[in-house]
């Protein structure tokens, strides 16, 4: 595989993965708590069904998902995962910055070194 194609698709990966997950956290954050009942659990799946937010959430992971399977059967594993992680960068700033969560100094420092060991990836 050519290594432009290879980052392309960690970049959709990463693009998917990022997307999905900040949409799921910002759809359940306005959603709160699920209470399960046994009873209540269809009533449950029915209500999250009609989440905009979560089934955008979903499309975008299954994206990210399907792009990962292309990547790892077409590159080596070892170059795979770990560029993968560069979601974790981009899922730290947009907690900051979209979701208004609190990000310690430890996760700024932990998402730089991942920073530099996908950017070492890249040489």
């Amino acid at each position: 595989m050519p290594a432009a194609q290879a980052w392309l698709l960690v970049a959709l990966i990463v693009a998917g993965t990022v997307a999905g997950d900040t949409l799921q956290s910002f759809e359940m954050k306005r959603h709160g708590e699920i209470r399960f009942r046994s009873r209540g659990l269809g009533r449950v799946a029915a209500n999250l069904a009609m989440k905009k937010y979560l089934i955008l959430a979903i499309v975008c992971m299954a994206i990210s998902f399907f792009a990962f399977m292309t990547l790892v059967s077409q590159a080596d594993l070892s170059f795979a995962v770990p560029a993968s992680a560069a979601s974790f960068v981009f899922e730290t700033i947009l907690a900051r910055l979209v979701l208004r969560e609190r990000v310690d100094a430890k996760r700024w420092m932990g998402a730089a070194l991942v920073a530099g060991g996908v950017a070492l990836l890249a040489l």
